[in-house]
Order: structure tokens, then C-alpha cells, then sequence
């Protein structure tokens, strides 16, 4: 599978809104049969970078963790594609090995939707990968110290479908 080359310079946020901010430019080069794999620790900004991905998609409905239902579907107000909005975390507990939880994402049958909408899974790494050979996987580092709201954002294009797509945002 073709990897791109290194991906483009680390982005840093500054808060919670330049973190959408960003989502929403992202969203600008994003195309129905995307995924993105969202990658960073408890608090890092991967729901407020989704909320920024549904503005610029001009989805329905507000964007919130999908944590206790592990999935939503936005639909498109305007036409584009929907955004299915996965939150892996809760389907790790009480697993068993990454198989055991490949089965469980399965059940989601997030393939079914998979070519229609800009799909995002969050905590999907070593997981998500199996649903499509192209993603994009967006990794957010916090500091370790709380009162610091900036975050790095590391952009990594994995497949053909990001081949000279522009990603320094």
C-alpha cells in the first residue's frame, strides 16, 4: 500500500477554536469515501477537530462525542457527503485482542456507508486501518500541563487517494 511522503509541517492550535478552525479547512479537501483515523489522548481535541470537519461539510446536526453510542450520521445540508462519526474508545473495553474488536467495529457495518460519507473514527488506530487501504490519520499531542490548551496536529496521508492532495493547513 502507497504511503505519501513525510506529511506536511505540524500544525499548532492554540485553543478549542482554532482547533475547529482547522477541521473545517481540512474539510475543504475532503471528498465522499474518506477516512480519517483520529489519533491523541483523553482531551486532545479530536471531537472539537470533528466539530470543525462537520462545519466545513455543512452536516446536520450538532457534532458531540458519539462515545456512549459509538456512532452518528450527519447528513449533508447542502448535498455532500454525510459524516459518520465513530468513537472506537468504548469498544475496547471488556475486548479482547485488536481481532476481537475488528468484529465488534465490524457489527458497526461503517463499510455499508463507507464510499457515501467523510468517515471519522476516533481512538481507531490499529483498528480502523481495516476499512479502507487510503486514509488519513490525524494525531493531536497535548502538553502535559492542563492550563495549556495548545495542541500539535501531525497530518499522515496513507494510499494513493492522497496523492497531491495539498494538507499544510
Amino acid at each position: 500500500m502507497p504511503t505519501s511522503e513525510p506529511g506536511p509541517s505540524p500544525v499548532t492550535v492554540a485553543d478549542g477554536d482554532a482547533m475547529r478552525d482547522l477541521g473545517e479547512r481540512l474539510a475543504a479537501r475532503l471528498r465522499a469515501g474518506d477516512l480519517l483515523v483520529l489519533v491523541g489522548g483523553l482531551g486532545a481535541g479530536k471531537t472539537t477537530f470533528t466539530q470543525g470537519l462537520g462545519a466545513g461539510l455543512q452536516v446536520r446536526g450538532a457534532v458531540t462525542s458519539p462515545t456512549f453510542v459509538l456512532s452518528r450520521v450527519h447528513p449533508s445540508t447542502v448535498g455532500g457527503p454525510a459524516l459518520v462519526h465513530v468513537d472506537a474508545y468504548r469498544l475496547g473495553l471488556g475486548a479482547g485482542d485488536g481481532d476481537d474488536l475488528g468484529v465488534v467495529l465490524d457489527d458497526l457495518d461503517l463499510d455499508a456507508s463507507l464510499d457515501d460519507a467523510v468517515t471519522v473514527v476516533e481512538w481507531g488506530e490499529g483498528l480502523a486501518e481495516r476499512l479502507a487501504e487510503d486514509r488519513l490519520e490525524v494525531r493531536i499531542d497535548r502538553s502535559s500541563d492542563p492550563d495549556d490548551e495548545t495542541r500539535v496536529v501531525r497530518l499522515l496521508a496513507v494510499g494513493a487517494r492522497w496523492d497531491g492532495v495539498p494538507l499544510d493547513l
